[in-house]
């Protein structure tokens, strides 16, 4: 860290890697929610590219802008050079459950997408509000969690749903996978500069779409280009602005029922992974506001519903990403008018055609390589273990996520093909259904008990444990939904383990044998 008098620089070198590299993630998640858009709920091209789109640009541009503020004033006000902005953009895990599971259903019994596309608007809505109540609570909540469970279960979130992906693609097509993996990797942990300072991220999008295009030149399949696919994106592009919606908003809250089961356990995920974000960030150097950062949140998705946009905003993972990168507070400003530009012209269905994603995935990888170090590298030794059960819940729910995809497209599921048949072959299907339910939050209050108990602090280790009980009766973790008594027997279990944690406290004859407690961390 150093600081300085001046004013706080808005550009610096290092925003040119930072801004290819952010740039680069957000262009992944408007390609893939344009394909889940276009060919999942087959939504018309001039809605997803007229209506959509545009107030999802909106959003994301007054996000990064706001957070490029935040950087701004902080920088300002601690005299520091190394302040790096808070990324942030559409929410990936929402984006596939708003999808899938509200907008998909709803369109598929009316046959019409639009009902669909107006169910996403309210359920974003609803959590707006949960978003920006929740900015007052969530202070005292980052206080009283060891930075081990807020960690590791952000760790639990890149290892499995951020990284395994890009890492599969990767590997899929290695000739420009590995290549570009090699090209981000030899710059952004081996320090390589490129000729005239070009950025590392770019110069793997440019390497991936050479060999993609030249495959494609010769009649090879490396790349999956195609100069058709090309000239039939270049027909959705034009300028068009966000229009409100307030209409479909509201025309959205018949399926209200539906929505809050989602909504609500949801909005608490906002709320976890804000706070698990902004710790994240923290821990890199970057003190930011909590109350601020989750009330953001919650007015630019508000405003992006307004305009049209069915998905919700959230501070990214990857904050310590962009800072070891050079970022600062250019690279998120620079996004957001990169996102306006890219957003309203329409030109995403032309790069989705002009782009390799297995180009862009080691960026993702990178980032998600980072944020599980960071869980391990930033809390004390002796609280590794909390951190390694904060994965655990992440990695059942990834592996449900792959089966029940697998078993879908096989036109079956786990009950049809039975659960007993699926326990034969190794796969405890039931187990991973029960622990994968509400990972965010099943893995943030494991891993507070562990850290705790690690620590001989038994009352913390028991509230925590209580707070388990509690959030499982009502489905917020461990259950499909949140309701009354949906796994209570699972609640009884977590009530069970904090009997005996506070035992440990009142009864001193139960540890009166303890082994030497860890010593702390260096």
């Amino acid at each position: 860290m150093t600081t300085t008098t001046a004013k706080p620089a808005l550009w610096t070198p290092g925003d040119w890697n930072a801004l290819f590299g952010f740039g680069t993630n957000i262009l992944v998640n408007l390609l893939v929610l344009t394909g889940l858009l276009r060919f999942v709920l087959q939504i018309p091209p001039e809605i997803v590219f007229g209506r959509i789109l545009p107030a999802a640009g909106l959003m994301m541009a007054l996000s990064t802008w706001y957070y490029a503020f935040l950087a701004y004033r902080l920088a300002a006000r601690t005299g520091r050079d190394d302040v790096c902005a808070l990324p942030s953009g559409i929410s990936v895990p929402h984006m596939f459950v708003v999808v899938l599971v509200i907008m998909l259903p709803i369109a598929q019994r009316t046959g019409d997408p639009i009902k669909g596309w107006e169910a996403g608007l309210t359920w974003v809505f609803i959590q707006s509000f949960i978003l920006m109540a929740g900015g007052f609570v969530a202070p005292y909540i980052r206080r009283i969690t060891p930075r081990a469970a807020l960690l590791g279960t952000l760790a639990g979130v890149s290892i499995t749903f951020i990284s395994m992906r890009p890492a599969l693609e990767m590997f899929m097509t290695p000739a420009i996978g590995l290549a570009c993996f090699a090209i981000v990797l030899a710059s952004w942990f081996g320090g390589l500069r490129y000729p005239r300072g070009t950025p590392a991220g770019l110069v793997a999008i440019a390497f991936g779409m050479a060999v993609g295009w030249l495959a494609a030149l010769f009649g090879l399949g490396t790349g999956g280009r195609s100069v058709d696919a090309l000239v039939n994106g270049l027909s959705n592009i034009g300028f068009s602005v966000p229009l409100p919606a307030v209409g479909h908003v509201f025309g959205g809250f018949e399926y209200l029922g539906i929505i809050l089961v989602t909504a609500i356990p949801f909005g608490i995920y906002d709320l976890v992974e804000a706070m698990d974000n902004v710790e994240s960030a923290e821990a890199a150097g970057d003190a930011f506001p909590t109350t601020r950062v989750l009330t953001a949140d919650g007015v630019v998705s508000l405003i992006g519903c307004l305009m049209g946009n069915p998905f919700i905003n959230a501070v990214y993972i990857g904050h310590p990403g962009w800072k070891a990168m050079g970022g600062r507070i250019g690279y998120s400003a620079a996004t957001g008018l990169a996102v306006l530009v890219v957003t309203w012209l329409g030109v995403v269905s032309l790069l989705l055609d002009l782009i390799p994603v297995v180009a862009i995935s080691p960026i993702l990888l990178y980032i998600g390589m980072l944020i599980g170090a960071q869980a391990f590298q930033e809390t004390p030794k002796s609280h590794a273990p909390a951190v390694v059960l904060g994965l655990v819940p992440h990695l059942a729910a990834w592996a449900k996520t792959l089966i029940d995809g697998a078993l879908g497209a096989a036109g079956t599921n786990a009950a049809a093909v039975g659960v007993d048949k699926l326990a034969t072959l190794g796969v405890l299907y039931p187990g991973l259904e029960v622990l994968g339910e509400g990972a965010i939050l099943s893995g943030l209050i494991l891993a507070a008990i562990a850290a705790f108990v690690i620590e001989r602090d038994w009352i913390n280790a028991a509230a925590f444990a209580g707070a388990g009980a509690f959030l499982t009766f009502f489905g917020f973790m461990h259950g499909p939904a949140v309701g009354f008594a949906v796994t209570p027997g699972v609640a009884l279990a977590y009530a069970m383990m904090a009997g005996f944690l506070f035992a440990c406290a009142r009864w001193p004859v139960l540890t009166a044998g303890l082994a030497p407690k860890p010593a702390a961390a260096e």
